[in-house]
C-alpha cells in the first residue's frame, strides 16, 4: 500500500500545475485522473467551473471495447472516447492537466490518443 506522503506529493505537484493552468472557454482543461485500475478524463471550462464532456473506464460506452486490454490500451481507448466527445462539443483545443503524474504510460497514452482523435494541446 502506498504511503501518506507519496499521495502528498501528487497533490502538491498538481497544485503547482493548476497554479499556472486555467481552462478558459476558448481552451478548456483536459484533468486526468489515475487510480489503480481505472482512469478518467474530463475537459473542464474553470470560468464557468463545470465540466463540459467526461470519459473513463467505467463508462457502458467503453466497457465493450476494453476487453482483453491492458492498463495503457485502456488509457487510448479514454482518449480517443474524449477527443470525439470534445470535438462533438466544438473544442478543438485544450490545455493538458497531468495532474500531477509523470507525462508516462497510462497518461502518455491518453494524451497521444487524444491528439490522434484530432485535439490540440
Amino acid at each position: 500500500m502506498k504511503s501518506n506522503k507519496t499521495r502528498l506529493a501528487r497533490y502538491r505537484r498538481h497544485a503547482r500545475v493548476r497554479a499556472k493552468l486555467k481552462g478558459t472557454t476558448s481552451r478548456p482543461r483536459l484533468c486526468v485522473f489515475r487510480s489503480t485500475n481505472h482512469i478518467y478524463a474530463q475537459v473542464i471550462d474553470d470560468t464557468q467551473g463545470h465540466t463540459l464532456t467526461s470519459a473513463s473506464t467505467t463508462d457502458p460506452e467503453t466497457k465493450d471495447k476494453l476487453d482483453g486490454k491492458v492498463k495503457s490500451g485502456e488509457a487510448e481507448v479514454v482518449g480517443t472516447m474524449i477527443a470525439k466527445r470534445a470535438l462533438g462539443l466544438g473544442i478543438k483545443e485544450v490545455a493538458f492537466d497531468r495532474g500531477g503524474y509523470k507525462y508516462h504510460g497510462r497518461v502518455k497514452a491518453l494524451a497521444e490518443a487524444a491528439r490522434q482523435g484530432g485535439l490540440k494541446f
